[in-house]
């Protein structure tokens, strides 16, 4: 039979050893426990408050982001008047401020083309064939009825389209081919007096009016529209610039939508209305900045309340009892908030003038929040709008006229102040330069090989032929750059020249590329091109360069005409645009990262994975994990010690219990004695 030695306990001595073993080993754990849970109800506090400080960290960052931006700082405003001639789009934060008078004298409109070939089945094979070629250019007319057009000038900017068309092609195979091309030339099948026929539109403007033509005499005959061929096609509607008056000047644009005229001003023209003239202004908008600026002082005052809770004492004036905050002890919360205070009071780094928070009234109490003079701070936003907002948002200044400074993907790295910089070697295009003068050009009289081939940026075009009537060495050059930049090779490889005329009338090809990789060389050049036009596979070729120098006394990396500081120097972050022709030469930079710039990247560094609050965290949860580790070999400790009190105790009982029946026998014993002495 088994015996429950526990419940056994106390049965001889008559004590309740189980209740005293238990006292014993809670008297025995007691200081240990309390040690324990003392430290563990703190670091829970820690952790708590760390979560606090850290989401208060993040919502006073958030308000600091409109005062990162320049735009802040440059919002404007425009009172337009109410017309119908034309409709304001948009408005940029850097807006041109001023007055503007405009008056519109002519709608811009595009070229429509229409193919006088009707078919009653759009989807019908037109049993034509070749290659189809469309270009973007202006159209010289006759001086009489102003239809006929003579001469054509290609549009430098724009890429001709060509196609190739099958003989089993309808008339939507091959209006879904233009527009299927990477082009701005649109087709469409319109059905006319139950037939269809073939629209093509040009973009507005007349620069980008249309040329048609092809290498087969059917195609031609049906799709041409060209200086010797247009009878089946007709011009339903002329290529035409907006023509408008700003403030007195004539300015022509290409389209209706009108995004260069005023800077930052965006509109749409609706119609023409000469002789009616409105009037607008466009004026800073400050109130977006000094509401950005007063709730930043309100999004701090928030912040600085909420980490003084945490990180001070209070005294309760009524009962005088102190309070701590759960940081109250915690080294690192103290140094983020002396941080922060350190920078509230200090100048900004890379501001000469008008660094400080102080400067534009903006004051730190007793109490430590801050407090807008209100005098103060409306004189400064009023009289020195421009300083307060180099203050705040980040900038960037160079002494030089040919170094454009602007911030690149690390300038969070970047460290505000002012470095001194050099060119050695400003950046160069690649070019090829013919050897004799250009002269006006008829390539059929005489004939000849007039076939030549270029390598630009390291790709070789396809054979390109010139051919035609050139009066002008511009003719020329113009018909040239059209060939190049035209070539489907070089177009895929967006490897485009520019060819201009030398002042001693040598054609020059000069890539659009600049740096080492910018090169170009006549690849082939048949006799006669060659003779004509100074240039053969002899012509003198000068790869480009790329922009050398240094920053901050330190060799500077040049690719093209960007020069980039060395990796971890103080101004690593910043690019250097050099421009073409800048002399060799020392300057000087300035940047900086503004009030709220210097502010947030101290809380990235806070609020990184690598920051002080993760790092505080993580050594709190480690003392978490130490004190489990605790609680449990504590409590290991205290079965032991359970155990061998009831242990002994139940030793003792079982030598009471031995005691006990010890003392029975030997009460017998003396019972019995009499009676056996009397026998």
């Amino acid at each position: 039979m088994d015996t429950n030695f526990v419940s056994a306990l106390g049965g001889g001595s008559g004590i309740d050893t189980t209740a005293l073993v238990k006292q014993l080993v809670e008297v025995q754990k007691a200081p240990q426990q309390t040690r324990l849970d003392s430290k563990k109800e703190t670091l829970d506090a820690q952790i708590s408050a760390y979560g606090t400080l850290k989401s208060s960290l993040a919502e006073f960052q958030a308000m600091l982001e409109p005062l990162s931006d320049n735009d802040t700082f440059n919002a404007r405003s425009v009172s337009f008047p109410e017309t119908d001639v034309i409709t304001p789009a948009a408005l940029d934060a850097d807006a041109q401020t001023g007055s503007y008078q405009i008056e519109v004298i002519e709608v811009a409109q595009s070229q429509a083309l229409a193919v006088n070939t009707a078919v009653d089945d759009k989807n019908a094979s037109l049993s034509v064939s070749g290659a189809l070629t469309i270009s973007l250019g202006t159209w010289t007319y006759d001086g009489v009825d102003n239809d006929n057009p003579l001469s054509f000038a290609e549009n430098e900017a724009q890429t001709s389209l060509t196609l190739d068309i099958t003989t089993d092609d309808s008339l939507q195979d091959i209006a879904d081919k233009i527009n299927d091309a990477d082009s701005d030339v649109q087709a469409s099948v319109l059905l006319v007096d139950g037939n269809y026929q073939l629209m093509i539109s040009a973009p507005s403007g007349e620069d980008n009016a249309l040329r048609i033509s092809a290498d087969d005499t059917g195609l031609s005959n049906m799709f041409a529209f060209n200086e010797t061929l247009h009878a089946n096609v007709t011009e339903t509607q002329q290529a035409n610039n907006a023509e408008l008056k700003v403030n007195g000047l004539t300015v022509f644009r290409e389209s209706n939508e009108i995004k260069d005229v005023i800077q930052g001003l965006e509109f749409t023209i609706n119609k023409a209305s000469p002789g009616d003239k409105f009037t607008f202004a466009i004026t800073e908008e400050k109130d977006t900045a000094e509401d950005a600026i007063r709730g930043f002082v309100e999004a701090y005052n928030t912040f600085y309340e909420t980490a003084k809770s945490l990180t001070g004492t209070a005294t309760d004036a009524e009962t005088n009892e102190t309070s701590r905050g759960d940081l109250a002890t915690d080294g690192s919360a103290k140094a983020l908030l002396s941080s922060i205070r350190s920078i509230i009071t200090s100048s900004v780094p890379g501001v000469s003038e008008f660094n400080a928070l102080t400067n534009i009234g903006i004051r730190t109490q007793l109490d430590g929040t801050l407090e807008i003079v209100d005098s103060e701070f409306t004189a400064a936003m009023v009289d020195n709008f421009d300083e307060v907002a180099s203050m705040f948002a980040p900038q960037t200044s160079s002494t030089s006229g040919y170094v454009d400074v602007s911030l690149g993907s690390y300038a969070t790295k970047t460290v505000a102040g002012t470095y001194s910089g050099s060119i050695t070697t400003a950046p160069s295009k690649g070019t090829v330069i013919g050897e004799i003068p250009v002269l006006p050009l008829d390539t059929a009289s005489p004939g000849g090989d007039y076939t030549f081939s270029v390598k630009v940026d390291g790709v070789t075009s396809g054979e390109l032929t010139l051919s035609g009537s050139f009066a002008t060495a511009d003719d020329l050059r113009t018909e040239m750059q059209s060939l190049i930049n035209n070539d489907t090779t070089l177009k895929e490889a967006k490897a485009f020249v520019d060819v201009v005329i030398e002042p001693g009338g040598e054609f020059k090809l000069a890539s659009r590329e600049f740096g080492s990789i910018s090169k170009v060389s006549m690849a082939t050049a048949g006799a006669e091109f060659g003779t004509s036009t100074g240039l053969s596979t002899a012509s003198v070729s000068t790869n480009g360069s790329d922009a050398s120098g240094t920053i901050n006394g330190d060799a500077a990396f040049g690719s093209g005409n960007v020069l980039l500081a060395k990796i971890d120097t103080d101004p690593y972050g910043l690019n250097f645009t050099v421009r073409e022709g800048a002399p060799a030469g020392d300057f000087s930079f300035t940047y900086s990262k503004g009030f709220a710039g210097e502010l947030s990247s101290l809380f990235d560094s806070f609020l990184s994975s690598t920051g002080v609050i993760q790092t505080r965290e993580d050594s709190i949860n480690s003392q978490l994990d130490g004190i489990d580790d605790d609680q449990t070999s504590l409590d290991r400790k205290m079965t032991v010690y359970s155990d061998r009190l009831t242990q002994q105790y139940l030793a003792m009982e079982r030598i009471i219990s031995s005691f006990q029946t010890t003392g029975d026998s030997i009460s017998g014993l003396v019972d019995i004695l009499p009676f056996t002495a009397t026998s």
